[in-house]
């Protein structure tokens, strides 16, 4: 190393060892027993750092220190920050010291690798996207994407330390809210997890930056470069690199794995069960949807004053073997509900019991997920239209007995397909001419909870498609 770094080492370790407590400093002194005991009793820390390094040179002293730091310990940002440019450069120089181990505090500030020194320029390593990389090099994809700096999920948990060189695609199945902490300087900053996984496993990743939370977006798969791993895991920081690329593949099984990072899931109950437990019990359900009506708009009395918050509210009916429960989705957990059709067996993760008076069910939590087991097919089925929710111009909800199970479910159908079906106008009377009807029969292509094809049983000549 060039006297430059020398006279930097020395600045940064005098700087480390004025971080220290009086109880930390002097088990520090044990552990340099190169330095006589008789030499080991200044004072002046800025002393001490010049003995260590006359007495270790500056390679050893700077291992020695990291060591020391992890056995005191101090892991955390104020020493590590100070240290870690050293060792990076002496892993750099020496990269068959494994007893050289770079520690991170889970609070790091996001900034602080911003000052480690640069390596030198690799072609691999090279801060360009993997389209420029590839029509640099005029390497076909398959070639680009099977390169020696891919690693795999997998890969990345046993390697001990990563190389900068080292990167991965991954898609982020799950992604934490913002959480803050605060340096040393009182300076608050922000970072957030990521529940990342590829064909092979999931991680957990730590993300610092309040912009990168606006950038990275779940369900979007993205090639991760030169992130830190250490004892709490993998971290992207300032100086990482994280770009879109193309829908990485990811089996159902590790999705759900990459998931139960972010938001460990409740324990498991039969719907029985379910209905036992207390009021505000965490639990996780499986089921067939049974029933799914229209979601609803709430007005909350927020205040004294009478000021009215508007909040949104569906729910659906959720049976196992053992019973029926109503779960119910609120605010922007109502979005989940997307696409959920009846007959679809669902798996509903983090919600809580939730009584009134003698009736129990399920409400969604900040945590709660609906996971789609098995998806409903269409279905041909002979169906008693008996009731009408609502009859608009654009779509129909109504109220109809299934006659194979003899069981009530509601339905949306296209108003336009239902009017052909039976020989009715779309008028203003519309619902009245239905209700007029009421009860008459149909043949019915269903999928989920809504009608893709309805003949009346009266004319099978009139067909109609959406």
């Amino acid at each position: 190393m060039s006297d430059i770094l020398q006279k930097e080492w020395k600045s940064a370790l005098t700087s480390i060892l004025e971080e220290l407590d009086k109880p930390q400093y002097l088990k520090m002194l044990e552990y340099l027993t190169k330095i006589p005991k008789s030499k080991r009793t200044s004072d002046r820390r800025e002393k001490m750092a010049q003995k260590i390094i006359e007495h270790y040179g500056v390679r050893e002293s700077i291992s020695v220190i990291s060591d020391i730091m992890e056995e005191i310990p101090r892991r955390d940002a104020d020493v590590q920050d100070l240290l870690r440019p050293f060792v990076d450069e002496l892993r750099n120089n020496n990269k068959g010291n494994e007893g050289i181990k770079r520690k991170l505090d889970p609070a790091e500030d996001e900034s602080s690798a911003a000052g480690e020194k640069k390596k030198k320029s690799d072609p691999a390593e090279e801060d360009e996207s993997p389209v420029a990389a590839q029509q640099k090099s005029g390497a076909p994809e398959k070639e680009r994407n099977n390169g020696p700096w891919r690693k795999s999920i997998r890969d990345l948990k046993s390697i001990q330390e990563l190389c900068d060189t080292d990167g991965f695609f991954g898609k982020v199945v799950q992604k934490s809210g913002l959480r803050t902490y605060y340096t040393k300087d009182k300076e608050k900053k922000f970072f957030f997890y990521l529940g990342v996984a590829d064909e092979t496993a999931s991680i957990k990743v730590m993300v610092y930056g309040k912009e990168r939370n606006k950038e990275i977006k779940e369900e979007k798969s993205y090639l991760f470069r030169k992130l830190i791993k250490d004892e709490y895991g993998f971290k992207v920081n300032q100086r990482s690199r994280v770009s879109e690329t193309n829908s990485v593949e990811v089996p159902e099984e590790i999705e759900m794995e990459a998931q139960k990072l972010i938001y460990p899931e409740s324990p498991f109950y039969s719907i029985n069960e379910a209905t036992s437990l207390t009021d505000g019990t965490g639990v996780s359900v499986e089921g067939t949807v049974t029933e799914r009506f229209v979601s609803v708009v709430l007005f909350v009395q927020v205040d004294a004053v009478l000021m009215l918050k508007q909040t949104k509210r569906q729910h659906f009916q959720l049976k196992d073997e053992t019973g029926s429960i109503s779960v119910c989705m609120w605010r922007d957990k109502t979005e989940q509900c997307k696409g959920l059709s009846v007959g679809d067996v669902v798996k509903v993760a983090n919600v809580k019991t939730s009584y009134y008076f003698k009736t129990v069910s399920l409400n969604s939590t900040g945590f709660t997920r609906i996971h789609k087991v098995q998806s409903v097919g269409v279905q041909e089925m002979k169906i008693e239209i008996i009731g009408i929710i609502k009859a608009v111009k654009k779509e129909t909800h109504l109220e109809a007995e299934v006659e194979f199970n003899k069981e009530v479910h509601t339905f949306v159908v296209a108003s336009k397909l239902l009017a052909k079906a039976f020989n009715l106008k779309l008028e203003k009377d519309f619902k009245q001419s239905l209700l007029d009807k009421i009860p008459f029969s149909a043949n019915a292509e269903i999928h989920g909870s809504r009608i893709k094809k309805i003949t009346a049983k009266i004319n099978l000549n009139k067909d109609a498609n959406i």
